[in-house]
């Protein structure tokens, strides 16, 4: 009986642990058997690693082979452990080396002829194996670059099973082996430069309310008119948003590399995620989760971004109300047989909706045809418990010709600028907690750390007093009051800053 070891590493969510690859070789009549909760991609890698290794020019043990995982009781999934299945196989045969992957973490897909695929989840992967004090990893050549992203971690890249042998066997293995310092440092990736808040013409409301959101983190939702600037409004938010950096950049490239919505030339995401799924997605694809190990919906693919619901009262009430937990927390936790995953969802909610079915209310070149009754139960589509979670309510009006020929507003430049001074002043005031706008603030401590006086709140509280605004509206309100005295450069909020939040807050929704 031979006995072979290697590493990699399974991933449950954002979090995984290094998991031990045994390989058992023992008499027998010749089969392979794979134990420790692997899924059905898992299971195929039986025939990938056996091909694998016959056409890298090794010979396979004729015997039965036995490979666990452990620990066992973490579901593996993913094709990722083809290499260290491959390898521990190789060692246990006394084909290489039994020191040669020590201290070392494997994570690859192998084809039949050997070559190495890339992977999904390779720089929370990377994060992992750093944190459990492995300081050496083998990937794919197309993941080095996500990879060498994680600091102190001495990154591998193989192209092929030949060149990753030879290189455990202390043999020059030639161009099949790259390192991160060969791979140029990808570019930081701008937004699209069509996309400027300039083409929207007129709406200078809709473009403050966007600037106040841009600002402090806050979820709008705009209604009005097919054709009024809805979706222009939305899809240019990102463009006046701040950079990613650091840690958040990190963070929501992590996301994107286990969704596989990573670009293999551009690791580092630095640029705030835009996401406007169609209303017919499905809870899971929303939220997140599918069969085996939950994985990142668009919420979480959006984080530290902008999620744009168009034509909101088309999705399922049921989509929608999914949205209230992740607004609040800002993580989304997914529980399923297989294990349960957690996911940031720290996102800026865009709403946009049209006043009624027929959607011409707002037009002057048409008259509404839905009957009141209609028309009410449309937008009532958006729960209550879900408006309250918005902070500015904007009425979108058509274009008129004056707007058409009046030129362009201030460019995403321009406007860019104010959201970042007034950032770096919410920078100031929050430096030593966590938080990064005023809508991630939490109520309390809002109200405990930076109180404001009663007259300062006036409008707020009368607000309160009438049923007009709830409790969580009252702290909603409060943020915004501050975003609106950080924009214009004041210590706090006045009172005239929390009129206007209210009015900000209330919008006309009522009024349709």
């Amino acid at each position: 009986m031979a006995l072979g070891r290697a590493a990699s590493i399974g991933l449950v969510g954002l979090d995984g642990h290094v998991v031990e690859v045994e390989a058992d070789l023992a008499a027998g009549l010749p089969a392979f058997v794979l134990i420790g909760l692997p899924d059905t991609t898992m299971q195929e890698a039986r025939d990938r690693v056996r091909a694998a290794v016959v056409n890298s020019g090794r010979a396979w043990p004729q015997r039965r082979i036995t490979l666990a995982l452990s620990p066992a009781a973490l579901p593996k999934r993913g094709s990722g452990f083809d290499l260290a299945m491959a390898v521990a196989v190789l060692v246990a045969s006394e084909s290489l080396p039994p020191s040669c992957a020590d201290g070392l973490v494997l994570l690859g897909e192998l084809s039949l002829d050997g070559r190495v695929r890339p992977v999904n989840g390779v720089l929370p992967a990377a994060f992992v194996a750093a944190r459990s004090g492995v300081r050496r990893l083998v990937v794919p050549a197309g993941n080095v670059a996500e990879a060498g992203l994680v600091p102190d971690l001495d990154v591998v890249g193989v192209t092929d099973l030949a060149g990753l042998l030879s290189f455990l066997a202390g043999v020059d293995p030639g161009a099949s082996v790259v390192r991160p310092s060969g791979v140029p440092v990808p570019p930081v990736v701008a937004s699209a430069p069509e996309l400027d808040l300039a083409d929207v013409l007129g709406q200078d409301h809709p473009r403050r309310c966007l600037e106040v959101a841009a600002a402090g983190g806050h979820n709008v939702f705009f209604l009005g008119p097919p054709g009024a600037g809805k979706t222009m409004l939305a899809e240019r938010l990102p463009t006046i948003l701040p950079r990613l950096s650091g840690d958040a950049a990190l963070e929501v490239s992590a996301i994107h590399s286990v969704a596989g919505t990573l670009a293999p030339h551009a690791p580092l995401i630095t640029v705030p995620p835009f996401r406007a799924p169609h209303h017919s997605a499905s809870l899971p694809a929303l939220i997140g989760g599918g069969s085996g190990v939950a994985r990142p919906g668009e919420v979480s693919l959006a984080h530290r971004g902008v999620l744009f619901l168009d034509e909101a009262p088309e999705f399922a009430t049921g989509h929608l109300d999914a949205l209230r937990q992740p607004l609040e927390s800002g993580v989304v936790t997914i529980a399923r047989s297989a294990g349960v995953a957690q996911y940031p969802a720290r996102f800026t909610l865009v709403l946009a909706a049209n006043p009624c079915p027929c959607s011409t209310v707002g037009r002057k070149d048409r008259d509404c045809i839905c009957p009141a009754g209609v028309r009410r139960r449309y937008l009532a589509r958006l729960s209550g418990p879900l408006l309250d979670r918005i902070d500015i309510r904007a009425d979108v009006e058509s274009t008129t010709r004056a707007d058409l020929v009046g030129g362009a507003g201030e460019p995403s430049e321009v406007v860019r600028a104010r959201v970042l001074a007034a950032r770096e002043r919410m920078a100031h005031r929050y430096r030593g907690h966590s938080w990064s706008a005023n809508g991630d603030v939490p109520g309390r401590d809002l109200r405990r750390l930076w109180p404001l006086s009663a007259d300062v709140l006036g409008a707020a509280h009368a607000a309160v007093d009438t049923g007009r605004l709830s409790a969580r509206g009252l702290d909603r309100v409060v943020r915004v009051a501050w975003t609106l005295a950080d924009l214009e450069g004041r210590a706090e909020p006045g009172a005239t800053h929390v009129r206007r939040a209210v009015s900000l807050r209330k919008g006309s929704l009522h009024d349709h």
